[in-house]
Parts: structure tokens; sequence; C-alpha cells
């Protein structure tokens, strides 16, 4: 990566496998596996990061299962669980230049922090610059507040985003306000990452231009031509 001169932004999804990983289940054997999982990928992301900044790559704990209630347990306890070891891990995190940053999934994906307020809820309580959360255009129509008001009001705790279309697609497939959007991150002052995150909503983008590079790249046209005001750094 040094020598084509790319930053490592992170990782994302990283914990939808293997099978049996599940980080608030009771299983106290598994439990443990879990973290110690996430632990030992705190240090390759560490590992990974060369670029020059505090904290110099993002973790996305974006699975959702894997941080769901399960065996019986209500979604506080849960939450609880799930508060409880990211606490334990912010301080390897911090260590390591590495962010964790927990964010809302919709509640047809999880039961376990399902909005930007239940996510900012946990950074306030672990308390460490090393766990922050982040805006998710594609999960943001669960909200009960616009993306607009969310931004506004959880902008400190925002230090990661994923722009796609609201169904998942590639930014300009649909009729998303990027312009606004984009208006509410800068009203923010926000300077972290932004992501094109892949799913299979995008296959259908992926067949018919030919490549995840030519996607990003088309994308980040896209996103351009709409806000010439706005200055964008590439990097596929």
């Amino acid at each position: 990566m040094q020598d084509e001169d790319l930053c490592f932004a992170g990782f994302t999804w990283g914990f939808s496998a293997p099978d049996w990983l599940q980080l608030t289940t009771r299983d106290e054997t598994i439990r443990a596996r879990s973290w110690e999982y996430l632990h030992r990928t705190i240090d390759l992301c560490g590992d990974l990061s060369i670029c020059k900044d505090e904290f110099n790559s993002n973790m996305v704990l974006a699975s959702a299962k894997q941080r769901s209630a399960v065996d019986g347990m209500t979604k506080r306890e849960a939450t609880d669980i799930l508060t409880h070891g990211l606490a334990h891990a912010a301080p390897l995190a911090e260590s390591r230049g590495v962010r964790l940053i927990i964010n809302a999934l919709p509640p047809d994906q999880t039961d376990v922090v399902t909005s930007l307020e239940e996510a900012v809820t946990i950074v306030r309580q672990v308390g460490s610059p090393a766990l922050q959360s982040m805006f998710d255009i594609r999960s943001a129509p669960a909200e009960q507040q616009t993306y607009s008001e969310l931004i506004r009001r959880y902008a400190p705790y925002i230090h990661h985003v994923y722009v796609s279309e609201r169904n998942g697609r590639q930014p300009g497939t649909e009729d998303y306000d990027f312009p606004a959007f984009f208006r509410a991150l800068s009203g923010a002052k926000y300077h972290g990452w932004i992501s094109l995150p892949f799913s299979s909503s995008m296959n259908n983008d992926l067949e018919q231009i030919g490549s995840a590079r030519q996607v990003i790249e088309q994308s980040l046209r896209t996103l351009q031509n709409k806000m010439p005001e706005l200055a964008f750094s590439q990097t596929v």
C-alpha cells in the first residue's frame, strides 16, 4: 500500500463469520472466543494502518446477527454485554491507533443498536476516543429523525460515513438528495472517511459496469457532478 501511496481505511462487516461467532451469547466460552477474535482483528487493523493520523483506520462493527439478543435474553441484556465488551476492547484499539465504529442497523436486521441515538449512548457510556459511531444512508430510513437533524445532533460522534442510495445501490441510480446530505456533513465540519459499501444490492451494478473499481469511479463522478463545489479525494 505504501508503494502505491494508499491508505488502509479499515474493516467492515468483519464479524459475520465464522458461523460460531456471537458477541452477546450467554455461552461464556463462545463469547470469550468471539471477543478474542475481535481483539485479534484490532491488532491486524493496526498492523495494516499506515496513514499518519492519531487513529489510522476504522473497524465498523456492522455485523447484525453477532450482536443480536440470543438465548432468550432481552435487548437490554444483549446491549449491556455488547457495551461491556466494547469497553474492554477500547484500550487496545486506542493503543493500536484503531477506531471502533458502532453503527445503527435497521430493526429487520438486528434488535440491538437500531438507531444512531442508541449507538451514541454506548459511545458515551464507554467514554473512549477509540469508540465512535457513524452515519449510514442505507440504514437511516429506519430512523425517526431526518438525516440533517441526526447529523446536527450527533456530529461529534460521527466518524465514518457510508454513501449509497437508500436501497443500497450505487449513487446516481435512484433519487437520494446527495447535495443536501453533503451540505449537512459540511455544515457539521465532517472530515473523516466516506465509503461506498458493497452488498448484494449492488450485484446488478457490478454486472452492468464491470468491476468494483469502475463502480467506485462512476459513483465518485456522479457525486462530483452533483456537487462541483465540494472537493473529493479519490482513493480506489
